[in-house]
């Protein structure tokens, strides 16, 4: 790729790791956003779940704005507002303000990321769409990451106010290079209507793939918003720093998701790592349950690298499947289960949590893998390549 198309896309990638910094920012923070204000810590999960819940259906939505209006001019609008958004969180007096910025942030960051893919994918060329995707997926897990990490540095020093102080700070500075970009080639973007959805899901293997994918996200999100509280109750030492230092696992993600496309040919297919992922991702769960930190750190290196190992072969896969039909469509419907996984999995399992203690939740994530595993059984591809999100 020429030098000038890297430096084109220096604010693109910067807005995808903000963007999903400011997603996952309050997670590391949950059990001191709890006692701060009072609430269960079912009520602080939630703070998780809202922003999930618009990210399970906005996918679908967006495809009608993005038919008449350009990408770039929804960054430039999204931008600002998602770092107005977190200004206010760090402002914010009471919890349910903190519940209503949550779901302000849900409803513009599918807007962001669905118009950051869309500029990538107009802009890049046939040569270098992969390399260019393969970008932006690394920028995504490096933001989920750095969010997590860099809040819970950041507040344990200074408090968890100003987190999102220099989170909205950054943002204005990324909305000020997006000014510079020129707008990417109108791409052609298929309406998302009831017909057309019941289609997709009907035809062979696209069901069982997203719903391995909604138990798989389901899974991975369950251990992430909850994994705060465990330190808490496994060490007094456990404090937002250390919290945050727990999602240093993510940054596996971003090796396994770039070595896909070897492990998929190792493993005869993209079909078979996604089964002995979804199983493989169970079986790590057992490694969660110890109690010490140590382990439980080291743990979570392989819990994220088999997550997004599995994640970046079904998104491959996905699109090979849907050739060129639909293929808006099809991805909307994976976004979409995907986040709806998502949803649930950052609060539901929590009251087997506060009940029956950390091994019973395990133990229900476990069985979730098995159902995906099973789910995902009822594919059959006679021939497969490598799949697309992960090929240089």
């Amino acid at each position: 790729m020429p030098q000038h198309r890297y430096i084109e896309l220096a604010p693109i990638i910067l807005t995808s790791i903000l963007a999903l910094s400011a997603l996952y920012a309050p997670q590391p923070l949950l059990p001191e956003l709890q006692q701060y204000f009072g609430v269960s810590r079912e009520a602080a999960a939630a703070l998780t779940t809202v922003t999930f819940i618009p990210l399970a259906l906005a996918p679908l939505v967006y495809g009608y704005l993005l038919e008449t209006v350009a990408p770039i001019r929804i960054l430039k609008l999204a931008v600002p507002l998602l770092a107005l958004s977190a200004l206010l969180f760090a402002v914010a007096t009471s919890f349910g303000q903190l519940l209503a910025i949550r779901l302000f942030q849900g409803l513009l960051i599918p807007a962001l990321l669905t118009s950051l893919m869309t500029w990538l994918s107009a802009r890049a060329t046939a040569d270098n769409l992969q390399r260019t995707m393969a970008i932006y997926i690394a920028a995504t897990i490096f933001g989920g990451f750095a969010g997590r990490a860099v809040s819970g540095l950041i507040a344990n020093f200074f408090g968890w106010r100003l987190s999102f102080v220099l989170l909205a700070v950054s943002l204005l500075i990324a909305s000020v290079m997006l000014f510079r970009l020129k707008p990417a080639v109108a791409a052609k973007f298929v309406r998302p209507h009831p017909r057309a959805m019941l289609e997709v899901l009907r035809k062979p293997n696209f069901l069982p793939l997203y719903l391995g994918v909604f138990c798989l996200f389901l899974v991975f999100s369950a251990v992430m918003n909850f994994i705060p509280f465990r330190l808490t109750d496994l060490s007094d030492k456990a404090d937002s720093m250390r919290i945050g230092l727990i999602y240093s696992g993510y940054m596996m993600g971003i090796a396994t998701s770039l070595g896909a496309p070897w492990l998929i040919r190792y493993w005869g297919g993209e079909v078979p790592v996604i089964r002995g992922g979804l199983l493989l991702l169970g079986a790590v769960l057992a490694c969660l349950a110890t109690p010490f930190v140590a382990i439980l750190f080291v743990s979570m290196f392989l819990f994220c690298g088999v997550m997004f190992l599995v994640h970046t072969t079904a998104s491959g896969l996905v699109n090979q499947m849907a050739g060129n039909n639909h293929r808006g469509l099809t991805n909307g419907l994976y976004v979409a289960f995907y986040y709806a996984g998502g949803s649930i999995g950052s609060i539901a399992p929590g009251i087997i949590y506060r009940q029956f203690g950390w091994s019973s939740f395990l133990l229900l994530l476990g069985g979730i893998c098995v159902l995906g595993y099973f789910s995902c059984r009822r594919i059959f591809i006679p021939e497969t390549t490598p799949a697309t999100s992960g090929d240089q």
